[in-house]
């Protein structure tokens, strides 16, 4: 597991990589990619944050959450429901993100999102320095109750996403230098 890259390189580089393959990953790469989320902002150390992991034949039993989420999903073309089936054979390792807010007087739930969100980022970003591929995604499978009572989530307990991780198996899109002066200005804003 020596062959990981500088962390501003990690922060400044990383793409989301869409076509993932195995091998799976480790289990010390996957300690690594826990440890980095569970390093995100945490106000009052709430601990927000909880992800499920699905790999192997698990990943199939997801795909059946999928289909079976849809209504009448029995009446659904073949092809539609193969692909429900198969989105979760997309990536040897399925981490589901799962956020749980709790009543707090200075921690509004909002916030607590936005903790599991930047845990998911941290997942993105050291799977990428350990030179794996992975994707955050959302879509109708995490704003689908049938898919939280699939998945054995309680009420009140958001999916903040599934990010898939991998092998890189595409050739990757560069994203383009983005001037920085069109996102970050100084305030107030310096007059002429």
């Amino acid at each position: 597991m020596g062959n990981f890259m500088d962390a501003i390189q990690a922060l400044t580089e990383r793409v989301s990589v869409p076509q993932l393959t195995g091998p799976d990953i480790t289990p010390e790469e996957e300690r690594v990619l826990f440890q980095a989320a569970l390093r995100a902002p945490d106000h009052a150390w709430l601990r927000p944050s909880r992800y499920l992991t699905v790999r192997g034949r698990a990943r199939e039993a997801l795909g059946r959450i999928f289909l079976e989420s849809e209504a009448d999903w029995q009446s659904l073309p073949q092809d539609k429901q193969t692909k429900l089936l198969n989105m979760p054979m997309r990536a040897p390792l399925i981490i589901v993100a799962v956020c749980r807010p709790a009543e707090h007087p200075k921690v509004p739930a909002d916030e607590q999102l936005l903790s599991t969100g930047a845990g998911v980022q941290n997942i993105l970003n050291a799977a990428w320095a350990l030179r794996l591929g992975a994707i955050w995604r959302t879509g109708e499978m995490a704003q689908k109750p049938e898919v939280a009572r699939g998945l054995g989530l309680a009420d009140g307990e958001i999916i903040v996403g599934f990010i898939y991780v991998g092998h890189v198996n595409c050739t990757l899109k560069q994203p383009p230098e983005l001037p920085l002066t069109d996102y970050v200005q100084d305030w107030p804003a310096k007059s002429s």
